[in-house]
This record gives structure tokens, C-alpha cells and sequence, in this order.
């Protein structure tokens, strides 16, 4: 909501009260809460009486992971490797031409117990198969970059809606007054494309926005004054302020806005104990940063994002979204879109992500929190089973692939080392139980005690939800 749009108030007394940075974003929120029923908004609805999970990790991998190099094992492209691709019926692709078939680029072999596939890409993820559950029919409406990134959070293939972060705040809250409910954590190496329309509140009120942790050692800007305030100098100070503050508070009456911005400040305090004492790995023991691969130069960025949202969590934030892979382009590119050469880009990523994100999945479970945690990772599509090159050459790119693609889960309430649903032999396209981005997003809100289809907010005429008017939950997967 726009200050200058909230009746009573105009942007010279925002000013006049020195809300700026995080405490602006802050008394934002709470004055977004405030006014939901000027803007429309209604109340969060009710849980279901047993949600299975209470909180959630989401690992986006940006540019598309090849379903057929990692949890989708299709014996038979070896039989047809270098050969054109078959039948009469020849797929449309997105950037290039219709190569040749391409086999998988790493062996695969079944793990655990369950006898999940998964390939030599993910070494450290194959040691907890047994957790996973693998969804290989994925579809998306689209295979063009930047509106299948938007489906994949929000729903929708255009910018202006709310992530699924933000419905969840929306929809459950939060569970500490100290720290944000949503906390977006991008790749070091730059953010993806989109930058903030992928953990926007959109048309939600301001405070179910994510909180952007850039990087570890000061991840909130502003949160701190640029220069040293003496104590006595700075106690003066506040002294001061909130003195002007409850004058212009009985002024007013009492006025629920103005007391909203006073709470404001509270919490941007609270926030400078709370996020240095979350942010702090001393108190870990070495076996757990052994684990995450925390000191190792490769794993080092993502593994402390991975701790990290393991601390949040704990500490009561209710959903944290991990990006692997930045903006999409330049040379060389550093996201899982291996257009050039599939095997080099993927080889990169998975190096960074591989072990911290197992890691993570049994730093979890150890500590007994993945069995009400929901751990979620996907990308925005798969690749294709043919390279991208004319049709006479075998390329070592793949290109884009919304017809069929994987994505996983593990935690709460779900089946583990279970793989649902099929693609056909070549790994092409979904035949078998197809699962659209509204059955997913159905059933991760299922999952955290949510009907999809009441949690709504409405807006510009319409009653608007995560799942648009679509979505099924798929019930096969639950435990």
C-alpha cells in the first residue's frame, strides 16, 4: 500500500518521523496488515486441522535442469545416441535447431533402500535418496526463461503476483515478532532474472514481501547506522523521538496507524539483536560445517545459505527461498542453462549446490525438524533429450523443455525415495500422470494445513489465489 494513498496520513509525516530503510519497510507491512480491508484484503483462512508441515526451504535451480542427466534414467537414449530423433512427429524447441539424441552425460544408479534412480551428477544427494520424492512429469506452459521463473514462484507467467513465499505469509504468519516470515537468499554471483518479482507480495499487503539476505556478513542493508552513534548521544536521541512520537500519538487520538509506525521501530530493534545472533556459525560444531562443506572454496556460498536457512528457520521464519544460478546470459554463464555445453554448466552447478543441499537435508532430519519441514526443490523446466544443433549434427547443448522435466521434494508428510509419475523413453515429454505448476503449488499448500482454493485475496475485481483457477492436489504423493 502507498503511504500517500492511506487516509489520514501523507508522505511529509512519514517523513517527519524519520521512517526510513528497514523501519520504513516495517511500519509498510504493518500498515499494509492494518488497511486490508481498504484495500480489499481478507483475512488469512483457517488451517486444516492437521497440516503436516510447518515451514518450508525452497532450492530454485535458474535456467533448467536436465531431467535426463539427473533423477529421470531413460535407458533407451543410449540405443538411439547420435541417431535423429524419431517418429514423424517432430518437437518445436525453443532456441535451436532439432539435433541429434543425446544419451545421459552421467551414469546413474539406484539408491538406498527405495532403489531411486539418481546420476553421478549428485553424489551426496544419492546418499539420501531414501528421503526424496521425486517428481519426473512436471509440465510448464512455457519454455521461454522469464515467464516460466514467474510460474514456478507465483503461479502466473507475467510479473505482479505474489510468490509463493508471500502466500504463505499471507496465509499462515508468523511465528517470531523478530524476524521476517519470508527470506529470499540469491547466488552470490549475481541475482536472478526478474531480481525482486520472484519474492514479490505483489498485490498482497507490503510485510508478506521477502526480506532479501544478500550477503551473510551484513545481509539486511540499513539495518545498521553507516557511522558509530556514541550510546548516551543515541539514547538522547531516541528519547527524543519517541517524545515527538506520543505527542503527535495523542494528537491524533490514538490513532491504530500511527501506533503501527511506533511498532515499527520496535521491531527494526529487535532485528539488530536477531539477525547478527542468526547470521553467527561460531556455535556450530565442526561436524556440521564438515557437512555442509562449509570451508570448502566450491561449496562454501551455498553451504553457508544452507546453514543459514537452517537458523532461520529454527529461529522461527516460516519460509526461506535459496537461489543456485543468477541472471541468464553472458560468457560464460553461471546457471543451469547448459545451452553451449550441458555437461560443463551442469558439472559447475551441481559442484556448488550438490553437498551443501544433502547436507542440509540431513542436518535436518538429525535435529529432528524435517519431519515438519517441507524441503523443495525445482527449476523452472527441464532440457531436451536431442542436442540443440541442426538436425545432421550432435551438438553438447540441450535446449529448453516444458513438456517434461523433474523436480523433488522432501519432509513432512510426503512418501520418501518414491519417484511419481513418468516421461516417455526418451525423456521428451510427460505421459504418465502429468503434474502442472498449480497441482504443485496445491499440494505444497496442502502440506503447511492450506486449502489452495481458499486461500484467496481479492483484488482488481477479482478473487485471486496462488493456483489461479486451477490445481489438484496430488494425493499420491503424501505419506
Amino acid at each position: 500500500m502507498n503511504p500517500s494513498e492511506t487516509p489520514g496520513i501523507d508522505r511529509r509525516e512519514l517523513l517527519s518521523f524519520g521512517v526510513s530503510g528497514l523501519a520504513a519497510t516495517a511500519f509498510l507491512g504493518m500498515l499494509g496488515a492494518e488497511s486490508a480491508s481498504a484495500t480489499g484484503g481478507k483475512a488469512p483462512p483457517a488451517l486444516h486441522p492437521t497440516p503436516r508441515a510447518k515451514r518450508a526451504i525452497h532450492i530454485c535451480l535458474v535456467g533448467g535442469l536436465s531431467q535426463v542427466d539427473s533423477f529421470d534414467y531413460k535407458p533407451a537414449l543410449e540405443k538411439w545416441h547420435g541417431k535423429p530423433f524419431p517418429g514423424q512427429d517432430k518437437p518445436t524447441v525453443f532456441n535451436g535447431g532439432v539435433g541429434k539424441m543425446r544419451m545421459n552425460e552421467w551414469d546413474f544408479r539406484r539408491r538406498g533402500q527405495s532403489g531411486l534412480w539418481v546420476s553421478e551428477l549428485f553424489p551426496h544427494l544419492a546418499t539420501v535418496a531414501d528421503e526424496l520424492t521425486v517428481i519426473r512429469s512436471m509440465v510448464a506452459e512455457t519454455s521461454s526463461h522469464m515467464p516460466a521463473i514467474f510460474q514456478q514462484l507465483t503461479g502466473f507467467r507475467s510479473n505482479g503476483f505474489p510468490s509463493l513465499g508471500s502466500w504463505l505469509s499471507y496465509g499462515l504468519g508468523n511465528e517470531s515478532d523478530s524476524l521476517p516470515t519470508f527470506v529470499a537468499i540469491p547466488d552470490a554471483r549475481s541475482l536472478p532474472n526478474g531480481g525482486a518479482s520472484n519474492w514479490s507480495n505483489g498485490f498482497l499487503p507490503a510485510r508478506h514481501q521477502a526480506a532479501l539476505f544478500r550477503h551473510i556478513d551484513q545481509p539486511v542493508p540499513h539495518l545498521f547506522a553507516e557511522k558509530t552513534i556514541p550510546p548516551k548521544a543515541e539514547k538522547r536521541a531516541l528519547s527524543a523521538l519517541a517524545a515527538i512520537n506520543q505527542a503527535h500519538l495523542e494528537r491524533r487520538e490514538g490513532n491504530d496507524l500511527l501506533k503501527a509506525r511506533i511498532r515499527a521501530y520496535e521491531l527494526a530493534a529487535r532485528m539488530q539483536t536477531s539477525v547478527p545472533e542468526a547470521i553467527q556459525f561460531d556455535d556450530e560444531p565442526q561436524s556440521v560445517s564438515d557437512l555442509y562443506g562449509l570451508h570448502d572454496k566450491e561449496t562454501t556460498d551455498c553451504a553457508r545459505r544452507c546453514l543459514l536457512a537452517r537458523r532461520l528457520l529454527e529461529r522461527g521464519v516460516r519460509f526461506v527461498q535459496i537461489f543456485s544460478g543468477g541472471a541468464l546470459g553472458g560468457s560464460p554463464r553461471h546457471s543451469w542453462d547448459g545451452h553451449e555445453n550441458n555437461h560443463e554448466s551442469h558439472s559447475r552447478e551441481a559442484l556448488l549446490v550438490d553437498r551443501p543441499v544433502a547436507g542440509l537435508l540431513k542436518d535436518l532430519k538429525q535435529r529432528g525438524m524435517l519431519e515438519d519441514t517441507l524441503v523443495l526443490c525445482t527449476s523452472e523446466f527441464g532440457r531436451t533429450p536431442f542436442t540443440q544443433a541442426p538436425s545432421n549434427v550432435l551438438g553438447l547443448g540441450r535446449d529448453h523443455n516444458a513438456h517434461g522435466f523433474t523436480v523433488w521434494m522432501a519432509g513432512g508428510g510426503l512418501k520418501k525415495g518414491f519417484a511419481y509419475g513418468e516421461t516417455e523413453e526418451l525423456g521428451w515429454r510427460s505421459t504418465v500422470n502429468p503434474v502442472t505448476w498449480p497441482d504443485f503449488h496445491a499440494t505444497v499448500l496442502h502440506l503447511l494445513g492450506i486449502d489452495h482454493r481458499a486461500l484467496t485475496y481479492y483484488h482488481n475485481g477479482i478473487e485471486r489465489r496462488l493456483t489461479n483457477v486451477h490445481g489438484d492436489v496430488v494425493s499420491d504423493l503424501l505419506s
